[in-house]
């Protein structure tokens, strides 16, 4: 369950004050799959950081299973995070020098036990990348990449996955593949929320919201 509470989070810059998003009220349920949209400079980004703990909003509450992260240190945070929620960003942010298992190995603090292997072998055999094992990104495709960067972030079996443009460096048929993936993790049980520019994921969305200025809009243009 994620829950926001006239959440808005406000960035100085200069002297000047630049209000990211405002007045945030949403309840995502578990098992949801959530799909925010919106323009480049509407508060997406800084939104999804919100619900996953990166950023601590200005004012409002945010509860995640039940636990209020914006009442927690940063510390609290990680440790929430590392245990509930898993990422997955539009640039990838795998480590060059990695192979594919090594990088999915990261998110369990690179642990070179047998469980651990046996989980992210798992996981890249049902994302179709058993063959990809010993390979560096360099040697990937785009839809790789993203499909090894949602391994990782399923790596330690999070109840929630954020997805921030998860598809805006893929092709239509990649784009399309990722999106599934998510879905069956949604159908799984776990709970959902990509931010994206366009429609690709409404198909499988229980909710869309559209954000402008920071604000959530009932009827965007």
């Amino acid at each position: 369950m994620v829950l926001l509470e006239n959440v808005s989070k406000t960035f100085r810059v200069g002297r000047n004050e630049v209000r990211a998003i405002q007045n945030i009220n949403l309840h995502v349920r578990q098992g949801e799959f959530l799909v925010v949209r919106g323009p480049s400079g509407s508060g997406k980004s800084t939104l999804l950081l919100t619900i996953g703990g990166m950023m601590r909003p200005t004012t409002g509450r945010v509860t995640v299973n039940n636990q209020e992260i914006s009442a927690m240190n940063e510390l609290e945070r990680a440790q929430f995070r590392a245990k509930n929620i898993g990422f997955v960003f539009q640039m990838f942010h795998l480590i060059p020098y990695l192979n594919v298992l090594e990088n999915v190995l990261l998110a369990s603090g690179f642990e070179r036990n047998a469980e651990s292997r046996e989980r992210a072998r798992e996981l890249l055999k049902n994302l179709g990348l058993s063959h990809r094992e010993f390979h560096k990104p360099a040697e990937l495709s785009a839809g790789e990449k993203q499909r090894t960067a949602i391994a990782r972030a399923l790596m330690n079996r999070p109840s929630i996955l954020l997805a921030d443009e998860p598809t805006g460096n893929l092709d239509p048929e990649n784009a399309e593949e990722v999106i599934r993936h998510l879905h069956e993790f949604q159908r799984e049980g776990g709970t959902v929320i990509v931010v994206t520019h366009g429609h690709s994921a409404d198909q499988y969305a229980n909710q869309i919201v559209s954000l402008r200025g920071g604000e959530i809009v009932e009827n965007p243009s």
